[in-house]
């Protein structure tokens, strides 16, 4: 019994790990709707297309509840997302691309996103494309940007 409760942690454990190798951080002094909206404009300056700007402290308040500001982009460049899609048409599941910019619990602002890699490892021929290469260096160029 103690063989399986001890397997039973070691997988939860391993999961939790797992998770937080596929999320990915980037922190900023600035507060998160000024990171959010250099985010916003970094986006626009690459080219892309904002779909959609959430803010989920604001509809927390509309329930009459409260949480640290928090807000999610939603974007996309048909230039990356095609090519996912042309290999394997559920890649679209995972599209257009987020963001979250949000406060802990310690006041600090983190710009957070999924690696793509690790999103589409369900469709293996989308996962080793190359295309994939140039999400990350995006996200990781665009969130970096918006942090500085």
């Amino acid at each position: 019994m103690r063989s399986v409760i001890l397997a039973v942690f070691l997988t939860l454990g391993n999961a939790v790990t797992a998770l937080a190798d596929d999320i990915k951080k980037v922190g900023t002094d600035k507060s998160v709707t000024e990171a959010m909206d250099a985010l916003e404009a970094a986006v626009n300056n690459a080219g892309a297309t904002v779909f959609a700007r959430v803010d989920h402290a604001a509809g927390a308040e509309k329930v009459g509840m409260s949480i640290p500001a928090n807000q999610v982009l939603i974007f996309g460049n048909p230039a990356l997302g095609t090519p996912a899609m042309q290999i394997d048409p559920g890649a679209g599941l995972f599209l257009p691309l987020k963001v979250q910019v949000y406060e802990d619990a310690n006041g600090q602002v983190w710009l957070a996103y999924e690696d793509p890699k690790e999103t589409m490892d369900e469709f293996d021929e989308v996962e080793k494309s190359p295309i994939i290469d140039k999400m990350r260096g995006a996200l990781a160029k665009l969130t970096s940007a918006a942090a500085g």
